[in-house]
Order: structure tokens, then C-alpha cells, then sequence
């Protein structure tokens, strides 16, 4: 750990709603300060921070009232307006107490989703950065739908991650770590120190929701670490009540678990396409396909696809399936989902006499095709 996150120039920092509002009860200004003068020195050290908070919700509930989360969407929206006040609010405060601005940016999936407010999205973020300023993000709620939704702020910290080419994501939360079982339940579980982001025995290891006040919980942490690692970016899962946690992490001691990235990470236009939540539609392909893609880095023909799930136009992403119905890659799609039905299982040289044209003889370039 020393060697990797005492190299860090840029780091993504995310604080759980359980340590933002005290486990509900209401904005925690004592914490935010302490995590406020913690970037502050690590400013100071010449380190560019960018902070993901939850809280919004949570504060909201707290200022109406609300004793559970609501489930209907626009009570969530309405709590997310009020509880935005505070939380801004009191990170401006602390943070101007150390010299630094703060710039709220909200975000939905729907930015990140479209190519331009992608870049513009990026581009305002390393702006802030230049400037000297902290950007505090948080899922646009009061705006974001069930179709939009990041769903949880783990992996919304991984997409700025890869938004702005993070060196680390620091993920603080109110366990201690990554374990192999849950402690709460298995006196026998043992902190994870060091692993590889993306290994599948970790998903096993890491359980549900860990709280009524978050969305979120372990497995969306480990998750958010196998996305943040596409473009290179390592992640610490470590205990936000620790003691100056972010300075003796960049100093490097070794707190909280450790998910080691790849050396190599995605180019920037594929890492695009790998952030796509949600996509426009489906291929199904055969075993042949699979192998074409995943072990030769060939591009995809019609002729390996069997099947072909949801209505999408040219030009859009679509979710590459193997014939378990596992998500192994994505792709700018060359053909409409009636076209790409019409010349399934069909050789390439065959599209012209089919469709009466053609366009591409990949139904996805290579080009335009990560894997998962």
C-alpha cells in the first residue's frame, strides 16, 4: 500500500451518508470539518482531491421529519432538494476555514451517458481543480429518475474516478474495511489488507446493504473498485472514523482494504463506453463470438449473434451478452435492433442483399467495443 498510494497526484475521496449525517440524525459538521482540514493538507501537499458526499437525502429526511426512506420517487427528490441546502452549506463553511473554495457539482447518469457533456463534465472538473477549488459531487436526486439513477454513490466516486484519470478512490465508510464474511455475523471474519480490483471472489465475500440510511453497501464498493480500476485507478475501502485517515493513506500506511488496479488502463473514449450503465439494448452471441472478442480482439460480425433484446437505433450502446446471459462487453452498435434481428446469424457479405445496402461489415468495430 505505501508504495502505491504515496505516488498518488490525484485522488477521489467518497463519505457515506452513515458518516456525513451521524447514522441519520443530522448533518455531522464536526466530521465534515475534520475531513474538510484532512483535504485541506493534503491540498497543501500538493494533491488534487476531489470529494463524492452523500448526505442530501439523509439530511432531508432529518429536516422534515422522516424517521424511514421514503420509496416514491418524488418524496426521495423532495428530501434531496431540502437536505442539498445544508449539506453545501456546511461544506463551504469548513472548507473556507482552510483557505480552500468548495463548487457543489451534481451529476445524473444522463451527463456521463452523453459523449459531449462527458467531455464537459470532465473538463469543468479539472478546471476547478486548476483553480484550487474542491468540487463536492452528489447524484443530481432531486432531478434523477429510476431510469438515470447511479444508484449509489460508490459507484458514482468510481465514474469521477474515471472521469478525471484519478490515481486512487478512497472510499470511507463506517467499516473498517473489505472482510472475508460479515463480522456483524461471523466472529471468524478476517480484514481483506490487499486484493485485485475485479476478482469474483470478492463480490462473494462482500454481501448486501449495510444500512437503512445509504443505498449502498460492501459489494457496491468492491464493484465500484472493479469499475474505477478501468482507467487505472486503485481503491481503499477504510473506516471514516479513523484518525487522519486520508493523510496516513497517502503517506501510506496501511488502513482498510486495498484493491489493487492493473497496470494497464482503458483509452479514453473506450472507458466512455465501459461507464455506460445503462444501455440501449442487447446481443446475445454464441460461444464462437465470445472467443473472437475475448481471446483474438476481433470485432463483432453478424453471423455470431443469436439473438437480439430491446429496440435501439444505429449509433447506439448495447450490452454484448455470452450465451449465460453474462455482460462481457459493450459496443457503438453499426445497425438498428430490426436491422441487426434481419442479418443475425448471417455472413457479412450477405448484409447488402438483406438490408438492400450496408453500412459496416461488423455489426461493433473493435474500435468501438470494451470489454468487461
Amino acid at each position: 500500500m505505501k508504495t502505491i498510494l504515496a505516488q498518488c497526484k490525484r485522488i477521489v475521496v467518497k463519505v457515506g451518508s452513515s458518516l456525513v449525517t451521524n447514522q441519520g440524525e443530522g448533518l455531522d459538521t464536526r466530521a465534515i470539518g475534520n475531513w474538510a482540514q484532512q483535504i485541506a493538507a493534503l491540498r497543501e501537499a500538493g494533491l488534487e482531491v476531489v470529494l463524492v458526499s452523500s448526505g442530501a437525502v439523509a439530511e432531508g429526511m432529518q429536516r422534515l421529519g422522516w424517521k424511514q426512506r421514503p420509496s416514491a420517487v418524488h418524496e426521495l427528490q423532495a428530501a434531496a432538494a431540502v437536505g442539498q441546502m445544508g449539506l453545501v452549506q456546511v461544506y463551504e463553511s469548513c472548507f473556507r476555514k482552510h483557505g480552500l473554495h468548495a463548487a457543489q457539482v451534481l451529476l445524473t447518469h444522463a451527463d456521463l451517458a452523453d459523449r459531449e457533456r462527458y467531455l464537459n463534465a470532465r473538463s469543468t472538473l479539472r478546471t476547478l481543480l486548476h483553480l484550487n477549488v474542491v468540487p463536492v459531487i452528489n447524484e443530481n436526486d432531486t432531478v434523477v429518475t429510476d431510469e438515470i439513477k447511479f444508484g449509489d454513490n460508490d459507484t458514482l466516486g468510481a465514474l469521477v474516478a474515471n472521469l478525471i484519470e484519478a490515481d486512487a478512490l478512497v472510499i470511507l465508510t463506517d467499516q473498517s474495511g473489505l472482510y472475508t464474511a460479515d463480522p456483524r455475523k461471523n466472529p471468524d471474519a478476517k480484514l481483506v489488507n490487499l486484493a485485485q480490483a475485479g476478482d469474483v471472489k470478492l463480490e462473494a465475500m462482500a454481501g448486501g446493504a449495510g444500512s437503512q440510511i445509504g443505498r449502498g453497501g460492501m459489494i457496491t464498493k468492491v464493484l465500484a473498485a472493479k469499475r474505477a480500476a478501468r482507467s487505472g485507478a486503485h481503491t481503499v475501502i477504510a473506516s471514516g472514523h479513523e484518525r487522519d485517515v486520508l493523510p496516513r493513506l497517502l503517506r501510506g500506511e496501511s488502513i482498510g482494504t486495498l484493491l489493487q488496479a492493473q497496470a494497464m488502463s482503458l483509452a479514453a473514449r473506450k472507458q466512455w463506453l465501459a461507464d455506460h450503465l445503462q444501455v440501449s439494448g442487447k446481443v446475445v452471441l454464441d460461444a464462437g463470438a465470445v472467443r473472437a472478442l475475448c481471446s483474438e480482439g476481433k470485432s463483432l460480425l453478424p453471423i455470431g449473434v443469436t439473438g437480439v433484446i430491446g429496440e435501439f437505433e444505429r449509433g447506439a450502446v448495447v450490452a454484448i451478452l455470452n450465451e449465460n446471459s453474462q455482460d462481457i462487453a459493450r459496443g457503438l452498435i453499426n445497425y438498428s435492433a430490426t436491422e441487426a434481428r434481419r442479418i443475425a446469424r448471417r455472413p457479412s457479405h450477405e448484409i447488402e442483399a438483406i438490408l438492400g445496402y450496408v453500412d459496416e461489415s461488423e455489426l461493433i468495430h473493435r474500435d468501438n467495443l470494451v470489454l468487461l
